[in-house]
């Protein structure tokens, strides 16, 4: 699914990269909407952090065009992103207000201290603006780094796995950190490993897969293409209860409750039905699939054996 590029705040057009031999993002096709919340999603080495580097022109595509705010890359349009790599660096002798404002000013800010100030406010950081950054814990390091990618004002946030290593707490603020940005006008997209985030928050989701888009669209849209096929269960024997069930291609075991992919020729009544003769069935719900179950069908090692049989 492809958006109005006159809308896009990001649009690739056949992007390739290669490492040597190793084919890192190939044909790849993207067009973030403006004033969006976009998510990236895809296995580890899938292409996401490559992709990243490039729209920030970090790195050169082999292939391909990119176009942010429908203008090519240069250095103005540098000064309208804000950027938070998945490998966090800060001058940990330097101040917190200090670091930030210096961040700001390089990005050509209007108000470097103001802005500075008004998220160091919003993220609860205010009293620890004159300390230096080696003071702060691992989760105030974080809400730094972010301030730093956003102080500044940027019409486009780009976010590489910005919830990695928070605790639900910190989660919860980077979060509503997010939105308020995209309230504020600002595109915002960020990749992540959260399947359950993704799915709250994102209004549209690309999943890239050794190295090629093979999701794109909101989520509603995408789980339509599985369609309802997907129960969840509770019943007072667990998993063992499902052992050998006509028309289940497949359970995920969560403990207290499972979820059952069932064939495209299975009738569901006839399940309960099957279900009820074992056990009492205290939850049964015909569901679409949740974006980790999609996420696994197309990385899992299911995927990995359909290719090689």
């Amino acid at each position: 699914m492809n958006h109005a590029p006159e809308a896009a705040a990001i649009t690739l057009s056949g992007v390739r990269k290669t490492f040597r031999q190793h084919v890192a993002v190939d044909a790849l096709d993207l067009s973030v909407p403006r004033g969006s919340v976009y998510g990236f999603i895809g296995p580890n080495g899938s292409g996401k952090t490559t992709t990243l580097r490039m729209i920030m022109n970090i790195l050169y595509p082999d292939r391909g065009d990119i176009r942010l705010f429908d203008q090519s890359l240069s250095p103005a349009t540098a000064d309208r992103i804000g950027y938070m790599p998945e490998e966090r660096g800060l001058y940990k002798r330097m101040k917190v207000r200090e670091f930030l404002t210096f961040f700001a000013g390089l990005k050509n800010a209007a108000d470097p201290r103001r802005g500075v100030d008004d998220w160091l406010e919003r993220l609860s950081l205010t009293e620890w603006a004159d300390r230096k950054i080696q003071t702060l814990s691992k989760g105030m390091s974080q809400k730094v780094q972010f301030i730093a990618t956003v102080a500044s004002a940027p019409d486009l946030v780009i976010l590489d796995e910005p919830f990695s290593g928070l605790d639900p707490v910190n989660t919860d603020v980077i979060r509503d950190a997010i939105l308020e940005l995209q309230r504020r006008g600002c595109t915002v997209l960020f990749s992540t490993h959260d399947m359950d985030m993704a799915e709250k928050m994102c209004d549209f989701i690309c999943m890239i897969f050794n190295g090629r888009k093979v999701l794109d669209g909101t989520l509603a849209s995408i789980q339509n293409r599985y369609a309802d096929d997907t129960i969840r269960v509770q019943t007072d024997r667990g998993a063992d209860v499902l052992e050998g069930l006509p028309g289940v291609a497949g359970v995920n075991d969560f403990g207290r409750m499972q979820e059952l992919r069932v064939t495209g020729d299975a009738d569901p009544q006839h399940i309960l039905r099957l279900l009820l003769d074992r056990s009492s069935v205290r939850r049964f719900d015909i569901v679409k699939p949740s974006l980790h179950d999609i996420f696994v069908r197309i990385a899992g090692p299911e995927s990995r054996e359909d290719a090689n049989a």
